[in-house]
């Protein structure tokens, strides 16, 4: 019988089945692919095999789990749940076969990958520093559907379970190995001959020591769901997440396979995991843009070794480039050198891998990188004649093939590429801090960027593991233009006298990561001022004086020591008043929010980005904006537009013109454009 997913040989008296999904660069788990799976299982059941080894004919990866894209399909608990039981079906066919069954995991191993190489015998692991193991099926709103829940904690311990669950954490082939979640690790050469062998020797499966599996004596579970509650409520609010608290109920109640399908059931039909699984496509769509093209890049040049030069060519090295970092300043260059040593040691681990890295990272006083460079990155001071002074100076230094890029964060391309003789190799590259937590890089098009030049920004950008957005030269491009009306605002309240805390707890109240105000600190206070003036015309918008004054006092924020909040040398927040903030009669989210949402309508009407789609991902991977909701237009859409354009119009009687409503809101039109399907 023919298979189009998985492909079935036999060789000696083992049984090898792969899988390699037609159609995907990636194994997912269909429907489609688990039928036939289930197919391949009852045929194999009545063999007289010594094992089956079960792996992938994908070089990138295992599994990477259920096909999340048949999720938006489904639109009832019932046949969520029946998705479930499906899976639990044809895994528990894997564990009751009657010989052995092992998975040879290399690369992803996530979700229902992994809950599928749990319900075999054994597993063994590439020994690399690529293979990850993870159940992130949180991040999606929901929990493992697929008996997950059921067979991770015997095999590893109740509490190393529990962690993995509730913060879908991924974790490397040794971490793995450590944990119990597999049994060998092996190089690639020998993963077959481990596979044969461990099939051979019958050995017992393992199972997580007694002290691991106490936790879970029926008695001492209510006891442990008390003590990890905080814990949980400081990551996620019950009403806006509810799937950390769905698994430890089902923990804390040993629920059964079928509790357990008809959880996830009610969970992925729900707002909150309709808007997660939006914003996990959106940025699988950002993923594949920045794989469509070569970039032809393989030396990186950084202007500026201060803190995004620095952290912008620490990131490009460690993804494998060649980098040299140039800086005016000796010691300021020597410091982002520790900086990066620092960095590496702590993500690479292996010693040789930390030398390579510094060996990628030069350290380069005079520019000499410059003549050798594919890609130029210029992170200097945020002002138009130093950027152009410098632009002028680098083309005629490098090669004519060379892209040129900058990290401006509100400066138009058309202003900075005055200086060059050919600005069509011009691109933003607008990276956000840290770097190497935020997943967003803006891709800039200035108006006479050439689309080459684009191509290759975006190619690089997902070469180092980065979401490329696509938005137009103007001021402030996406993220900053909607988020400094936000910030200003909350700037005002302040100098209306509204409590800080107050504001910042209305903020993280309704699902922002952080608090404006604390934001603004984080930040720094004279960044926001620099980007505030840079913004306040093209926007009609007015500067706080409190703000000017708090930067002219040299009070930056954190980086300071003092800012609106005031920090210890550790850049620790101290306390500054009471715990609970004071109540406000003043309508703190309401103003916060609508002047982000009407700030958004803005950049759809003007065309900064081309779709509503942009909007949300940009805002969601670039701010942090509250994901169970799915973005800022998501959540428009929620709301509804007319609504939104009333509050807005009641606001500008009361406080300003500053809320009047864009024009944007009369033309729904704008809200229903969606990007068109690649070809």
């Amino acid at each position: 019988m023919t298979h189009q997913h998985w492909r079935l040989d036999y060789f000696s008296d083992l049984a090898m089945l792969t899988l390699d999904v037609a159609g995907q660069s990636a194994n997912v788990l269909s429907q489609e692919v688990l039928n036939e799976l289930g197919h391949i299982l009852s045929e194999i059941d009545t063999k007289p095999l010594q094992g089956v080894i079960i792996r992938s004919g994908k070089t990138n990866g295992f599994i990477a789990g259920a096909d999340v894209r048949e999720f938006v399909a489904i639109n009832d608990t019932a046949r969520a749940a029946e998705l479930a039981q499906l899976g639990q079906h044809v895994f528990s066919l894997i564990a009751g076969l009657p010989f052995p069954s092992v998975a040879v995991i290399h690369g992803f191993c996530l979700g229902g990958g992994l809950e599928l190489a749990l319900a075999c015998t054994y597993r063994i692991a590439r020994e690399d520093s690529v293979t990850r193991l993870g159940l992130p099926e949180v991040r999606l709103g929901i929990h493992p559907g697929f008996a997950g829940t059921v067979r991770l904690p015997p095999l590893v311990g109740e509490l190393p379970a529990l962690d993995l669950m509730l913060t879908g954490r991924t974790v490397s082939a040794r971490d793995a190995r450590r944990l119990g979640l597999i049994d060998e690790i092996a190089p690639e050469r020998h993963l077959q001959h481990a596979a044969e062998s461990l099939l051979k020797r019958h050995a017992p499966r393992h199972r997580a020591p007694w002290y691991h599996r106490l936790p879970g004596w029926k008695p001492l579970r209510p006891l442990i769901v008390r003590l990890l509650t905080p814990r949980v409520r400081r990551k996620a609010h019950p009403d806006q997440y509810p799937a950390p608290w769905r698994i430890l109920e089902l923990w804390r109640n040993r629920a059964t396979e079928e509790q357990e399908a008809q959880s996830l059931g009610e969970l992925l039909v729900s707002r909150t995991s309709r808007n997660l699984v939006h914003v996990f496509l959106l940025g699988e769509e950002l993923k594949r843009r920045g794989k469509a093209r070569p970039h032809g890049i393989e030396h990186v040049h950084v202007i500026g070794a201060g803190v995004m030069g620095a952290d912008i060519a620490i990131w490009a090295a460690r993804q494998g480039f060649r980098v040299s970092l140039q800086d005016q300043n000796a010691e300021i260059l020597a410091r982002a050198v520790k900086k990066a040593h620092a960095f590496f040691k702590s993500k690479l681990r292996d010693p040789r891998a930390v030398q390579e890295a510094m060996d990628r990272f030069i350290p380069d006083l005079d520019g000499q990188g410059l003549a050798r460079a594919d890609l130029v990155i210029e992170a200097i001071v945020e002002k138009i004649e130093p950027k152009r002074e410098l632009f002028h100076g680098v083309e005629q230094k490098v090669r004519p093939q060379t892209l040129l890029a900058t990290n401006t964060s509100s400066i138009p391309l058309e202003v900075i590429g005055q200086a060059l003789k050919d600005p069509s190799r011009l691109v933003g590259l607008h990276f956000f801090n840290p770097v190497a937590k935020m997943q967003l890089v803006e891709i800039v098009r200035g108006a006479q960027t050439a689309e080459p030049a684009l191509e290759r920004a975006r190619a690089f950008t997902g070469a180092i593991e980065r979401l490329p957005l696509d938005v137009k030269s103007s001021p402030g491009f996406l993220v900053n233009r909607i988020l400094m009306p936000y910030l200003i605002e909350a700037v005002k309240l302040v100098e209306e006298g509204v409590n800080i805390v107050t504001i910042d707890r209305a903020a993280t109240e309704f699902g922002m990561p952080m608090g404006p105000i604390a934001l603004a600190d984080t930040v720094g206070l004279d960044i926001c001022l620099s980007v505030a003036q840079e913004l306040s015309e093209p926007l009609h918008m007015d500067v706080p004086e409190n703000l000017r004054r708090l930067v002219a006092e040299g009070h930056l924020g954190r980086k300071s020591g003092r800012g609106f909040y005031a920090y210890d040398s550790r850049g620790r927040r101290q306390q500054s008043g009471p715990d609970k903030a004071p109540a406000s009669e003043v309508p703190v989210t309401e103003r916060l929010i609508l002047r982000l949402l009407n700030e958004a309508m803005a950049c759809l009407r003007e065309g900064v980005v081309t779709d509503a789609d942009a909007v949300d991902a940009g805002m969601v991977y670039g701010t942090g904006f509250a994901p169970f909701l799915g973005g800022p237009v998501r959540y428009i859409e929620s709301l509804g537009e007319t609504g939104i354009s009333h509050s807005l119009a009641r606001l500008a009687q009361e406080y300003g013109a500053r809320f009047a409503p864009d024009p944007g809101w009369s033309q729904p039109d704008l809200l229903a454009r969606r990007p068109q399907p690649p070809n």
